[in-house]
């Protein structure tokens, strides 16, 4: 081996991202393209209809994964908490995307997203709150960079 390849191997191993960023990045790469998409799929539909096709679509799509990856278990051996806050975060899953295609049936994509993304500063805010995350002030000015992206798509000029 060349020390050139050391070097290259070492500086490349500097910069791999760690998993959850690489999960992160995928999706918003597949979020991006759900706004894409939807907004070409809602053209003489309605929002709340192809909202529920979606998630037909999710839901088949999903049980094959799991399935398929030998990750079945069952879903009744979970605690109670567990099931609350599963639900809960499907209910607040389904509020959203409720919302998110009603704004892209009547708004541009390329506004309706960066809006929703201000749940990055909301979900800053309450794991700050209710799960006791403490961001660096890096991550906090990042964060408010994003919200002040939001607040300047949202002024009317």
């Amino acid at each position: 081996m060349l020390a050139s390849d050391a070097a290259f191997r070492y500086d490349f191993a500097m910069i791999a991202a760690p998993q959850w960023f690489t999960w992160a990045l995928l999706s918003a790469v597949f979020a991006a393209l759900t706004a894409i998409f939807a907004k070409i799929g809602l053209a003489g539909v309605d929002s709340d209809l192809a909202t529920l096709v979606r998630t037909g679509v999710i839901l088949v799509v999903l049980a094959g994964f799991v399935a398929a990856t030998g990750k079945w278990a069952n879903p009744l051996a979970l605690s109670g908490k567990t099931w609350l806050f599963l639900v809960l975060s499907a209910l607040a899953t389904g509020a959203s995307w409720v919302c998110y295609f009603r704004a892209l049936k009547v708004g541009e994509a390329s506004k309706v997203a960066p809006v929703d993304k201000l749940s990055l500063l909301l979900v800053a805010v309450f794991a700050f709150v209710f799960l006791k995350e403490r961001p660096s002030g890096r991550e906090w000015l990042g964060i408010l960079m994003v919200g002040g992206g939001v607040l300047v798509l949202a002024i009317k000029r």
